[in-house]
């Protein structure tokens, strides 16, 4: 089965370069987001905005909201706001390192390759599901009474993240698997002298 993944249209050398300035975009603004959610961390909402993403409930989230000080929420509406960068960056960034793994490893783990093209897709679900989640949680910060943004929020920030965890444990255990493969070489390389 050769199934086409969402960077084709890409050459190989671009898909590397991209990859690189997108995951080095994607980090700097995770950090900065860890930053400026440092306010939003009260009893209530012990992960900050991420309590707020898988509260579940109206009355969770109500009780995070009533944590955080005008202050905060302003803090809040920023973050939500940013994270529409990072929404922009991650999803490709994940997504390509699912695909230059999936094609390092395609001669030798066809099936590990399919599911690396595979995750490359679930990445750009991943970041349709934040957007959906964001305007859910910015409903309720803006003070709507409609029950139905908590549990959507929840189901969303559930799916993304899932999405997301697979995507890089697949990156993670691909690149592992890539420098074992070159020490192994190396050693046999070295151990033949």
């Amino acid at each position: 089965m050769n199934l086409r993944h969402p960077f084709e249209c890409l050459s190989s050398g671009l898909q590397v370069k991209l990859f690189v300035v997108f995951s080095s975009l994607a980090v700097l603004l995770l950090i900065s987001l860890q930053l400026l959610g440092r306010p939003l961390v009260t009893q209530q909402a012990p992960l900050g905005i991420v309590s707020f993403e898988l509260a579940g409930d109206f009355s969770t989230s109500v009780s995070i909201l009533s944590s955080w000080d005008n202050t905060a929420k302003i803090y809040a509406g920023l973050n939500l706001g940013l994270d529409y960068l990072f929404i922009a960056l991650y999803p490709i960034a994940i997504g390509l390192g699912c695909v230059l793994i999936s094609e390092k490893l395609s001669r030798r783990l066809k099936l590990f390759s399919l599911v690396g093209v595979i995750l490359a897709w679930t990445q750009l679900a991943a970041g349709a599901m934040d957007v959906v989640e964001n305007y859910s949680l910015i409903e309720l910060l803006m003070g709507s009474q409609e029950k139905i943004w908590s549990p959507v929020a929840f189901y969303c920030a559930t799916v993304k993240f899932s999405f997301v965890i697979l995507g890089l444990l697949y990156v993670s255990v691909g690149l592992l698997s890539t420098l074992f493969e070159r020490q192994n070489a190396s050693s046999a390389l070295h151990g033949g002298e």
